[in-house]
């Protein structure tokens, strides 16, 4: 007889352990509660869908146990991501070293999941949520909003709590807290982050290249490089997105989170305070500050730097204060930040923290619920932007559906 097994969570993780199981000779039932699986797969990589990338070194990875999520990457890596869609047919490309389906569609992806799905003969029951995951003499119990089914092996894959209008509510941490787990701390990541400053609608929509430094309590810690946007409410892009997990844990320990914003890195500093103080030498008498700092950066943004260092709008070069002046040329180069918050798990793309590694075995077994196994967001591993986070539920959903479907549980 062919093992059962239940799978929660229609997302990647979800649909990756399903497939594995059923291909490893399980029956398998895929519990889903939105109406079609897949829905928050369409939104990754802005609908193109970078499903993994090239470089897939450790720095690009949280976790607290990182020796174990590496593990479970390695078991299941790029080469072998490639190699399953290869074999389902989808063509890909490579752009800077991310992996994207060739026709740079989301849907791609997931039309090709769910004819490995139907091929494989899994049983979806969409629009059905799960309430609870308990054992007894019969099995493992999965209790839904329509009933309740038995099963030998159930995989949690359920996500967290980013983008909840995609069905991730964070139901899962109630299923494994109540299976006997606890939880790292959960904060939204690869997020944007607010500001406290009140000049940021002066520049919303403003696009920079910079170099940006995290301080915490004043000391560095993260260095992104990249292209900044300004909002109304504060920072945003990849290069911010990157840094927003340090940053959101900070907050949450009520530490002083900052900024620092370089607007010019691919100036070297010396060559710039030449440059700085040979264009001060040649300053005309009859140039107000704006037409003196013309074709340094964005129109708006020297205007706010001028601001900044207590220049008045259509002052006289020659009459204004000299330090002054030279403080615009130092923001240039250093605008710091203060960090209020990080937007909400509604914007954020993945979750930081969740169930930690330590409480599951290597196989990504429940060590609290022999039977019960995690994939996916659920699991306290994060990555940055790049492929990383679905590379993740690739692995985890492959080893937490082979494992699965192969115990003697």
């Amino acid at each position: 007889m062919r093992k059962r097994i239940g799978v929660i969570g229609g997302g990647a993780a979800g649909i990756m352990a399903a497939i594995t199981a059923a291909r490893a000779g399980a029956e398998v039932t895929l519990y889903e509660r939105n109406e079609r699986v897949g829905k928050k797969l369409l939104s990754t990589g802005n609908g193109k869908c970078n499903f993994s990338n090239t470089d897939m070194s450790p720095c690009f990875y949280f976790s607290r146990d990182m020796d174990r999520a590496l593990s479970v990457l390695e078991r299941f890596d790029n080469k072998a991501a490639l190699r399953f869609f290869h074999e389902a047919g989808m063509l890909t490309k490579e752009k800077r070293g991310g992996l994207y389906p060739a026709a740079e569609q989301a849907s791609v992806v997931l039309d090709v999941l769910r004819l490995q799905l139907q091929k494989e003969q899994v049983e979806l029951l969409t629009g059905e949520k799960v309430k609870e995951v308990r054992a007894d003499g019969k099995g493992i119990e999965v209790i839904s909003e329509k009933g309740s089914r038995f099963f030998q092996g159930v995989i949690i894959a359920c996500g967290g709590r980013a983008a909840p209008q995609t069905g991730s509510d964070g139901n899962g941490y109630d299923m494994a807290k109540a299976l006997g787990h606890s939880l790292v701390p959960v904060v939204p990541a690869l997020v944007q982050l607010k500001g406290g400053e009140s000049w940021f609608s002066s520049v919303s929509g403003v696009r920079a290249e910079t170099a940006l430094k995290l301080m915490v309590e004043g000391r560095q810690e993260a260095e992104e490089r990249g292209e900044l946007q300004f909002t109304d409410y504060g920072l945003s892009g990849i290069v911010v997105f990157q840094m927003s997990r340090i940053a959101a844990y900070a907050l949450r320990d009520k530490k002083k989170v900052d900024v620092c914003i370089d607007f010019l890195p691919d100036c070297p500093q010396e060559a710039y305070e030449e440059w700085s103080r040979k264009r001060l030498e040649r300053m005309d008498e009859k140039e107000n500050v704006e037409a003196f700092f013309t074709g340094m950066l964005h129109k708006k943004l020297m205007s706010l730097l001028i601001r900044l260092a207590g220049l008045k709008p259509g002052e006289n070069c020659k009459k204004a204060d000299k330090e002054k002046l030279r403080r615009v040329f130092a923001l240039c180069r250093e605008l710091k930040v203060s960090i209020t918050d990080s937007h909400s798990f509604t914007h954020a793309q993945v979750c930081a923290g969740g169930l930690p590694l330590s409480q599951v075995t290597e196989n990504l077994e429940s060590l609290k619920q022999p039977g019960v196994y995690f994939a996916g967001e659920i699991l306290d591993v994060d990555g940055k932007c790049g492929g990383y986070n679905l590379q993740w539920a690739w692995a985890s959903g492959y080893v937490a559906g082979k494992s699965a479907a192969e115990s003697n549980t």
